[in-house]
């Protein structure tokens, strides 16, 4: 509910509603983002308290001042004009708490939290077995599922590494936010190129990645809203989309111990052709694919060969 205490409020709720329900374009990829959802994030973002749109479908909507109306208009009006929701209340909830969201990295997606998910059950296998988990997660963008995994999981130390040092720098500014900066550190590096010591190099329980994995030339084709806010670096997978991919493959095992696991996020349509291609890596001794809510394999999971 609204739970708008005047008239004049009630009537700028729905004057603001039909405004950005003239530019409504429902983003596929983040289904959270109903038009009152988004509408109450923007509403409580011009009010001081900015929310994700998941987080924004509770609570009452706070009183708006003069100034903070006209916030409000401008936010619907940029929302409309189609700057990505998440973008403009700086907040995108995943896997159960909200995080900073800001241009230096890729939204959050819903899809990302199958990723996170399977991690987090191997992770709480380890911490089961030995009471602590190492990970290290790859292509860690605004450290969406490194930071998950530390607050699901608080047995668990967790290294996060990116290309970009302003992805680098947001995923710490979110290791600050969410309380889990003692256990969850990241670093500009190009994969697992700074992780060179011995607390990492074939100990780690579980390593994470969440790549670039669209063709180059499908980059263009794109949503209008995702390619022109989101940073492509987190996008363009190269030729095939699999250049990252291939990559973390066949460094992630010098890090992994010996029934470890590494998790991957795919594209639609990737997962059964690179499983078969991770099934002849003498590395791996087990290669499963989790597949969404539409049976579709999003994820590929591969486990470190143990010693006979």
């Amino acid at each position: 509910m609204n739970t708008l205490e005047s008239t004049a409020e009630r009537a700028l709720y729905e004057e603001q509603r039909d405004a950005l329900a003239a530019g409504w374009s429902p983003m596929g990829d983040r289904p959270e983002e109903t038009l009152e959802a988004a509408l109450r994030a923007l509403w409580f973002t011009a009010g001081g308290e900015p929310r994700s749109a998941t987080s924004a479908r509770e609570g009452s909507l706070p009183a708006l001042s003069v100034t903070q109306t006209a916030r409000f208009r401008e936010l619907v009006q940029r929302r409309a004009a189609g700057e990505p929701l998440a973008y403009l209340t700086e907040r995108q909830h995943f896997l159960g708490i909200d995080l900073i969201a800001r241009p230096q990295a890729l939204i959050a997606r819903r899809e990302t939290e199958l990723l996170a998910s399977c991690a987090l059950t191997r992770v709480r296998e380890a911490c089961d077995r030995r009471g602590s988990a190492s990970v290290i997660d790859v292509c860690t963008g605004s450290g969406n599922v490194a930071i998950a995994l530390a607050h699901h999981e608080p047995r668990c130390t967790v290294w996060g590494s990116d290309l970009s040092a302003e992805a680098v720098d947001l995923a710490r500014a979110n290791a600050s936010f969410t309380g889990v900066a003692g256990r969850a550190q990241f670093l500009v590096s190009d994969l697992f190129a700074r992780f060179d010591d011995a607390r990492q190099r074939g100990n780690i329980d579980v390593v994470t990645c969440n790549p670039p994995y669209i063709p180059s030339t499908r980059v263009v084709l794109l949503a209008s809203e995702i390619r022109d806010h989101e940073p492509s670096m987190a996008l363009d997978g190269g030729a095939l989309g699999i250049t990252v991919i291939q990559q973390v493959f066949s460094q992630a095992g010098t890090y992994l111990r010996p029934g470890g696991w590494l998790c991957v996020e795919v594209g639609a349509g990737q997962a059964e052709p690179l499983s078969r291609r991770m099934g002849r890596h003498s590395e791996y001794e087990a290669v499963d694919v989790g597949p969404d809510a539409d049976g579709i394999g999003r994820v590929l999971l591969a486990q470190r060969t143990q010693p006979a």
